[in-house]
């Protein structure tokens, strides 16, 4: 396997209005001398760690959104959220 001293990051930044997130997941540096069965097996660490890294950013960004809905004035009306989301409405009130 590579080398475990040598690690590179996996990392994703969010950054917004109420806070800053930084994630992270060790993946091992690959050389370039490694045999296929090395190669392979750094590959599945690597895709590993980004599966992992996707679902702790999806975990922590539905998190998010649930503190946005929260926090957002009583007036909205989900369902017509619903029906018109992705698109451009015209408040005709």
């Amino acid at each position: 396997m590579a080398d475990a001293s040598k690690l590179q990051l996996l990392t994703a930044d969010y950054e917004g209005p109420t806070g800053k997130k930084h994630m992270q997941h060790e993946i091992g540096v690959v050389p370039s001398d490694i045999s296929t069965t090395e190669r392979v097996q750094y590959l599945a660490v690597l895709r590993s760690a980004v599966v992992a890294l996707q679902e702790e950013t999806n975990t922590f960004l539905t998190r998010k959104m649930e503190e946005d809905n929260q926090t957002a004035s009583g007036n909205v009306d989900d369902k017509k959220e619903e029906e018109n989301y992705g698109e451009e409405v015209v408040d005709d009130s």
